[in-house]
C-alpha cells in the first residue's frame, strides 16, 4: 500500500512524531497523576499541621486527658465528608475514630510504624487498604514537651476519586494525542499526495516522451508554484526543446540525404553515359565536361562526408588537434584563393587585400581545421550573396589589443532574422531552407574556434547581410608544438 516516498516517510518522518507525541502523552501522564497526588498529599500535610495547634503545650502523661483532648478534637473535626481520622493511643491501638468504627486490628499501618521511626514524627503511606480501596494516609506522633510519645493522629484519604479524575484526565491526553497523531498523519499523507501524484504524473509522461510522444508535454498539470512547479514545467520545456530537436534533426537528415542524392545522381548519369556511348564516338568536349562533374560532385561528396565526419567527432566527445605555430594570414589568403574563381563563376565579388605594412604574430593551432573554418564561413558568404553582391574581409590586429587577431568577412546577402541569429551556431538548425546545406557546418567551426581558445561571433540583420569575426589568441612563449585531445560535446 506504501510505497517510495509515502513509504519512506512513514518510517523516518512519522516514527520520529509518533516517538515525541508518545513520549509527551507519557510525561504528561505522569506529571497529571503526581499533581493529583501531591494535592492529597499537601492536603494531608496541612490538615495535620493543625495538630500543632490542638495538643500544643501538652504536658500531661495521662492516658485518659489525651483520650479526652482527642474525642474533643475528632468531635469538632470539620473534614469528615473528606477523610477519616483516626486516634491511637500509646500502645499502637486504635481508640477513636471520625466514623464511628474502627477498623480490623490486622489492618497494616505502614505510615504509623514509620511516623515511630522518623524523628519528626510523621510519615506518609499510599496503597490499598485490606479491603481494596485504594487510599493514602499520614500518621503524627503526638509527644510531651519531654518527649514521651502519648499517642498519634492517622489521616486516611480514599484515592477512588482522584483516581477517577486521573483516569479521565489520561484518557483526555491520550485522545488528544492520538488527535494529534491523526491529524500529522492526515495532513502529510495530503502533503506527500500533492508530491507524489504529480511526480508519478511525471514520471509516466518523461516515460512517454522518452518512446517519442513528445505531445505527452501539454497533459502535464500542476497546481501549485513550487519546487513541484518549477520541475513541471521544467519538463514541458524540455520536451519542447526535444520535440524541436527532433524536429531539426529529421531536417537534418532530410537535407543530408538530399545533399547525398545529387552529387551521386550526377556522378552515376555521367558515368552511365560515358558507360553506354560506343568507344570512340563521345567527344572530347562531352568527355571532359562528364569528368569534370564527375571530379566536381565526388569532391562535394567528400566535403559532406568530411563534415559529418567532423561532426561525428565532436559529437562523441572527442576531437584531434595537430598543433603547431602558423601564419594564420598565410592560410586565410589559401582559402580566399581556393574560393576566387567559384566567386567568379557566380558573379560575386570577393574582396580581400593583405596589409603587408603590418606584422601579423604566428598563432597556435591546426592548420587543416582552421583552414576548414575559413572556408566554411566563405562558403556561406558565398552561397547566401546574390549575383553582383560582394564579399569582403579584413585582418585586424593592432597594438591596442595585442593578444588576439581577428579576421572579419562580411557579405551583402539575405542576413538573418533577429529569431534565428542566437540558434544558428546550434547543430541541425538552418536558418534559411531554401539554400542547400547540411546545417552542420557552422556549429562544428564554432567547435574548432572553442578548440583554439577562440571565438566565432555573428552580427546580422534580414536583408543588411552578415559580419562574421574570427578571433584567434596569438602565440605565446613557451607553448609546444604537440598533438592534443580535447573534449568537447555539441
Amino acid at each position: 500500500m506504501f510505497h517510495g516516498i509515502t513509504k519512506r516517510w512513514m518510517l523516518n518522518t512519522l516514527s520520529v512524531i509518533f516517538t515525541i507525541i508518545v513520549l509527551i502523552v507519557v510525561s504528561l501522564i505522569f506529571v497529571i497523576t503526581y499533581v493529583f497526588q501531591n494535592s492529597v498529599e499537601q492536603r494531608l500535610t496541612s490538615t495535620c499541621n493543625e495538630l500543632s495547634l490542638v495538643f500544643s503545650g501538652y504536658t500531661s502523661n495521662n492516658a485518659s486527658d489525651f483520650t479526652a483532648a482527642a474525642r474533643e478534637y475528632v468531635e469538632n473535626f470539620d473534614q469528615k465528608e473528606r477523610m477519616c481520622v483516626m486516634v491511637i493511643n500509646a500502645s499502637g491501638k486504635i481508640i477513636l475514630t471520625s466514623t464511628g468504627f474502627v477498623p480490623s486490628e490486622t489492618e497494616e499501618m505502614k505510615d504509623y510504624e514509620d511516623a515511630q521511626k522518623n524523628k519528626d514524627g510523621f510519615a506518609v503511606w499510599s496503597g490499598k487498604l485490606s479491603s481494596g480501596e485504594p487510599a493514602m494516609s499520614e500518621t503524627r506522633i503526638i509527644s510531651t514537651e519531654n518527649g514521651i510519645m502519648v499517642g498519634a493522629v492517622r489521616y486516611i484519604v480514599s484515592m477512588e476519586p482522584i483516581n477517577s479524575r486521573i483516569l479521565i484526565a489520561d484518557a483526555i491526553i491520550v485522545a488528544l494525542g492520538m488527535l494529534m497523531l491523526a491529524l500529522v498523519i492526515f495532513s502529510g499523507l495530503l502533503f506527500i499526495r500533492s508530491i507524489v501524484k504529480p511526480i508519478r504524473s511525471l514520471s509516466e509522461t518523461a516515460a512517454q516522451i522518452a518512446q517519442g510522444d513528445f505531445s505527452a508535454s501539454e497533459k502535464i498539470e500542476y497546481k501549485y508554484d513550487d519546487e513541484i512547479g518549477d520541475l513541471c514545467s521544467a519538463v514541458s520545456d524540455m520536451a519542447k526543446d526535444l520535440q524541436t530537436t527532433e524536429q531539426m534533426k529529421n531536417d537534418f537528415i532530410s537535407r543530408v540525404s538530399h545533399e547525398l542524392r545529387t552529387p551521386l545522381t550526377a556522378i552515376k548519369g555521367w558515368a552511365e553515359t560515358m558507360q553506354l556511348s560506343e568507344r570512340g564516338t563521345l567527344d572530347r568536349r562531352t568527355f571532359d565536361r562528364g569528368m569534370g562533374v564527375i571530379i566536381k560532385e565526388s569532391s562535394r561528396l567528400t566535403s559532406i562526408v568530411e563534415e559529418l565526419l567532423d561532426f561525428g567527432r565532436i559529437q562523441s566527445g572527442r576531437m584531434v588537434l595537430i598543433n603547431e605555430k602558423i601564419d594564420i594570414i598565410a592560410e586565410f589568403d589559401e582559402a580566399v584563393y581556393m574560393l576566387k574563381e567559384r566567386a567568379v563563376e557566380e558573379g560575386i565579388h570577393l574582396l580581400y587585400d593583405e596589409d603587408d605594412s603590418v606584422y601579423y604574430p604566428p598563432v597556435y593551432g591546426d592548420r587543416n581545421r582552421l583552414r576548414q573554418v575559413f572556408l566554411n564561413i566563405l562558403d556561406n558568404a558565398l552561397k547566401y550573396t546574390p549575383k553582383g553582391g560582394v564579399v569582403a574581409a579584413q585582418v585586424i590586429y593592432t597594438k591596442d589589443d595585442p593578444d588576439v587577431i581577428k579576421i572579419v568577412i562580411t557579405d551583402s546577402g539575405c542576413g538573418i532574422s533577429t529569431e534565428d541569429l542566437p540558434r544558428v551556431k546550434e547543430k541541425f538548425y538552418k536558418a534559411n531552407q531554401s539554400v542547400g546545406g547540411s546545417g552542420i557546418g557552422l556549429a562544428v567551426a564554432d567547435e574548432i574556434m572553442n578548440l583554439h581558445n577562440g571565438s566565432l561571433d555573428i552580427e546580422s540583420g534580414e536583408g543588411v547581410g552578415t559580419t562574421v569575426t574570427l578571433t584567434f589568441p596569438v602565440y605565446q612563449e613557451g607553448q609546444e608544438n604537440n598533438t592534443e585531445t580535447k573534449n568537447i560535446k555539441l
